[in-house]
């Protein structure tokens, strides 16, 4: 009857453990350690500021603006801004923002109209699809899923390029996605930032 009733207890503690919850380790009562693992709760974050939200946006498709060269490496932060935004903010930046962004790429790297739009609407589904699951996992491990993402509108566009009659890209066309979930905690750290700092200064402040 005991263990039913503790077996309860720890489904109902991990259906209600907190987003980015941090393991740390209780100590017994006894003063020794090995104790079970609970969670520790990440600092609660101010709401996201509209402005700020489709600023970072339009600051993403300028870095995406800037003549690049052959630097096959560079990012796509446009889609990185994107992904970001559908798992932190689904409810303000959905497809249809990732399909008018698509359009506008579209436009400035003379592409198939369509193309970017396409691999973008499909990133941002596969954002939003996962943006519960993502939030459970540190950086590190959201990472992953920021790559296998990239790597499929990276997929996208050039099964359309293909389906056209585009030859194929060289090898190096799938190390942007690479470098994209390489600098995905840094991108999480600056578009977190303003949500971080209180609205005011108060020293007797808990959180």
């Amino acid at each position: 009857m005991k263990a039913g009733l503790w077996q309860r207890l720890r489904v109902a503690f991990a259906l209600n453990r907190p987003r980015n919850a941090e393991p740390v380790e209780l100590v017994s009562a006894g003063g020794l350690g090995g104790g079970r693992a609970a969670y520790r709760p990440s600092p609660l974050l101010a709401p996201a500021n509209p402005l700020f939200i489709w600023g970072s946006l339009f600051g993403a498709l300028a870095l995406n603006l800037l003549p690049a060269g052959p630097l096959a490496w560079m990012p796509d932060f446009l889609a990185l801004a994107l992904v970001f935004w559908n798992v932190h903010q689904p409810r303000r930046v959905g497809m249809g923002a990732a399909f008018a962004a698509g359009l506008l790429m579209d436009v400035h790297d003379g592409a198939l109209f369509g193309e970017h739009a396409l691999a973008y609407t499909l990133l941002a589904y596969g954002a939003i699809t996962l943006h519960r699951r993502m939030l459970w996992f540190p950086l590190g491990a959201q990472a992953l899923h920021v790559l296998a993402l990239l790597l499929l509108a990276q997929c996208v566009s050039l099964a359309v390029r293909l389906w056209v009659g585009g030859g194929l890209p060289p090898w190096t066309y799938f190390s942007g996605a690479v470098v994209g979930a390489l600098i995905w905690p840094l991108v999480s750290w600056i578009l977190l930032a303003p949500q971080r700092r209180p609205r005011e200064r108060d020293d007797t402040r808990p959180l």
